[in-house]
């Protein structure tokens, strides 16, 4: 693997203050979403951002990033990948993030590929009618970074991923377009070692490429960090403006 598969780090974090602007919705008939629109004097018109969430899925702090990127231009829908079955903050250390993975909290409704990748495929797909996009962008956090690297190929012309879960490495080597990464000092999930062979891994694949290294920082940063600690709260913003930077280069 180019990361490892998420674990309890994946939920830990702090709930960021604000008064999310967008509204919630569906998406291909059937998703919970939630978009944000920016104004009309200041929108890309025909370009958006698809926000693949961390396994807390649609909630304050990912509603206000989809705002943050609505406010430079973009629309933003961010998706629900996991059938209304997202976690909460802060899971105990006894969670067993496996059987959630394989099952889902009800034991029936399973967090795979399988049931993720359609998804993401209607998602874009609706990007394109019902939003009338004809360049997207898509954004993936831990367990969202996996399939924002899978689905080039349905239609992501640019991707930027932070502190990413269990993304292959014939996956990181089959992207298809331009591809940003944010990368936490400390990091189970996302450590050194994997950090360097995905360095590896995008030499080889030709398409532009770009990794930041955040220290005094773990994994989640760039969602869930203390923003009371001046140090993290610098990490995300600029993990943030590294994001929009990235896509008004390649995707404007």
């Amino acid at each position: 693997m180019a990361s490892n598969p998420p674990a309890r780090c994946c939920t830990l974090g702090v709930k960021h203050d604000g008064e999310a602007t967008g509204k919630d919705t569906k998406i291909a008939g059937k998703y919970d979403a939630y978009v944000a629109v920016p104004p009309q004097d200041n929108a890309h018109n025909g370009v958006g951002i698809l926000i693949l969430p961390d396994v807390l899925g649609i909630w304050q702090n990912s509603k206000l990033i989809a705002d943050q990127f609505a406010a430079n231009g973009y629309t933003a829908i961010l998706v629900d990948l996991f059938n209304g079955d997202a976690l909460t903050l802060n899971r105990p250390a006894n969670f067993d993030f496996p059987a959630w993975l394989s099952k889902g909290s009800t034991g029936d409704n399973p967090h795979t590929k399988e049931t993720v990748d359609p998804i993401v495929v209607d998602s874009l797909k609706a990007l394109k009618t019902e939003y009338n996009l004809k360049k997207i962008g898509a954004v993936g956090y831990c367990f969202g970074a996996k399939y924002v690297v899978r689905h080039y190929k349905d239609g992501i012309d640019v991707g930027y991923i932070a502190h990413p879960s269990f993304v292959e490495e014939e996956e990181l080597g089959a992207i298809t377009g331009p591809l940003s990464i944010s990368a936490a000092e400390t990091d189970a999930i996302f450590p050194a070692e994997k950090r360097h062979k995905s360095e590896e891994i995008l030499k080889t694949v030709g398409q532009p490429y770009q990794i930041n290294l955040y220290s005094g920082v773990v994994h989640g940063f760039a969602v869930r960090c203390d923003v009371s600690k001046k140090h993290e709260k610098f990490a995300k913003e600029q993990a943030f403006l590294q994001a929009v930077t990235w896509f008004d280069e390649h995707l404007l």
